[in-house]
């Protein structure tokens, strides 16, 4: 995976934005306003922080040790912190980013979802 693709995928998912609110270094990728992935597109290794279930989050940590850890400077329960350099699959990485999306999508208001579901 490279920055380029990735931040490409964090853009491709509806009503995402690109913002910089800790630095100018760090890309944050919302969905309506709510963050679902962090990253240091120019950081090597390449790494991105994603929400995760807690129990997805555990099994995960354990089937892929030192590429995916707990989540840097984010609720450790909640959030993996994901090495993108072509160590894990990029369709792994893929599923990760569309999970950690829709995760942050289904903890929006209904009203906030249905309009995401719009063409």
């Amino acid at each position: 995976m490279t920055p380029a693709r990735l931040r490409a995928l964090c853009l491709s998912f509806d009503a995402t934005v690109e913002d910089f609110p800790f630095n100018p270094e760090t890309s944050v990728f919302k969905v309506l306003g709510k963050m679902f992935a962090l990253t240091n597109l120019d950081a090597r290794p390449l790494t991105v922080n994603l929400k995760c279930d807690p129990d997805d989050a555990l099994r995960l940590r354990t089937d892929h040790p030192g590429l995916i850890v707990p989540g840097y400077h984010m609720n450790k329960r909640h959030w993996n912190t994901v090495t993108a350099d072509g160590a894990l699959p990029d369709r792994l990485v893929r599923e990760l980013v569309e999970d950690s999306y829709d995760l942050v999508v289904a903890g929006l208001p209904r009203a906030e979802r249905l309009k995401l579901d719009r063409a």
